[in-house]
């Protein structure tokens, strides 16, 4: 099936190639009732064999589990078969002939993104390209309106999805380890993978997850309710951010080992150099304080949520710095008045990026000076006047 070509190619507009065309036209429908019903046999096959299979799991049964999980291996093959056979029967055919719908040429031309990486990231492809069968044919699935149906479905589908994405996120993380010679560009454009299969899983499985047992997950429903509410409205570059933010939270409890420690390191990282630079361009006060607030909280997030669970540490001497760090931050959360703690906290946070900002190699003057203008106000530092005579006459340097 992968072998056929998937360019779609004008037709003639001969006499003989209108005939075709109008034939073909008149096949589609036949073609894709077969193939709906194809499918919705091999479906029924493939969820008979996951309810066995787990059924054995439970049981413990070694034999046993060995033989019917080939059996819904094989019965999972044949199923993505059936649906791929469908697009190519039916959506390719039907592009063709200019008789497709704007949903129906969009599906088709993600296909042919994903069916592209073959070649240069195979092990991207082989994930995405059953990830996309399967989003395929859940519709129809919840299309049939038979709640039986659809619960049994369920339960392959979030398991199969769930190993579909750790798959994923593991290999864009291997990615981001072996980035050294790599262009920013490249490096960029992994993080964007990362960040979008984050956002897809937590957009359209999680969802199904929590509906089936939202016991599992009450420790994340308040970021899960976070990133929900800033789905809706205009977003601007802050906002955007602010969700990559939420989404990392929300992987360090769904995805610690597919996106690891390190991996997931370098994304907050990442993140704090975009709210840097963003601070860097505004002018106006009331945009620039709220991207305050958002590096302050990516700071804490960074601190509490990653940098709190790191066992080990290239540096001793980190190490020991952050259980300073920890210690004034409990203090903090020991303080009562909450307009207090968050004046309290924001010096804390900021004091402790000035550090590493200095200690940087690359150039962060700008971005020291914004920083250390805001702990000023603060009265959190102190801003010193030094006067020194100059052969024209009186010369003021102010040094914070």
């Amino acid at each position: 099936m992968e072998q056929r070509s998937l360019r779609v190619l004008d037709t003639n507009k001969t006499f003989f190639s209108k005939i075709t065309s109008t034939l073909t036209k008149m096949l589609i429908p036949t073609k894709v009732s077969i193939n709906g019903m194809m499918i919705s046999i091999k479906r029924n096959n493939l969820i008979k064999a996951y309810s066995n299979y787990e059924i054995a799991i439970k049981e413990d049964d070694i034999d046993k589990k060995d033989a019917l999980f080939k059996k819904y291996e094989e019965a999972y093959s044949l199923y993505l078969e059936a649906i791929d056979k469908y697009i190519m029967d039916s959506l390719y055919k039907k592009v063709k002939n200019n008789t497709a719908s704007e949903f129906e040429k969009n599906a088709l031309a993600k296909y042919y993104m994903v069916v592209s990486l073959k070649q240069n990231q195979y092990i991207e492809y082989k994930y995405k390209k059953q990830e996309y069968l399967l989003k395929v044919d859940y519709e129809s699935v919840i299309n049939l309106k038979k709640q039986t149906t659809i619960d049994k479905y369920n339960e392959f589908y979030v398991s199969k999805m769930d190993s579909l994405y750790k798959g994923l996120l593991k290999n864009y993380s291997i990615q981001l380890a072996d980035t050294v010679s790599s262009k920013v560009e490249e490096i960029n454009s992994i993080y964007t993978k990362i960040f979008r299969c984050l956002e897809d899983y937590i957009s359209d499985i999680l969802p199904i997850k929590i509906r089936v047992s939202k016991e599992d997950y009450k420790n994340i429903l308040n970021d899960y309710d976070k990133y929900e509410t800033m789905q809706v409205g205009k977003k601007d570059e802050r906002d955007l951010i602010r969700r990559q933010m939420v989404l990392l939270g929300l992987s360090r409890e769904l995805f610690t080992h597919s996106l690891p420690l390190i991996a997931a390191e370098q994304c907050y990282i990442k993140l704090l150099k975009d709210a840097r630079k963003l601070l860097e361009k505004q002018e106006n006060k009331m945009k620039r304080e709220r991207t305050f607030e958002l590096l302050v909280d990516l700071i804490e997030e960074y601190n509490i949520r990653l940098l709190s669970t790191k066992v080990y540490w290239d540096k001793p001497e980190e190490r020991e710095e952050y259980k300073k760090f920890w210690a004034k931050y409990n203090e903090i959360q020991k303080i009562e008045n909450e307009e207090e703690k968050k004046k309290q906290k924001e010096i804390l946070f900021l004091k402790n990026d000035l550090k590493k900002l200095n200690r940087s190699k690359n150039n962060y003057n700008k971005i020291i000076k914004i920083i250390k203008e805001k702990l000023v106000e603060e009265g959190a530092i102190r801003q010193i006047r030094n006067t020194c005579k100059t052969m024209e006459g009186s010369y003021k340097k102010q040094v914070a």
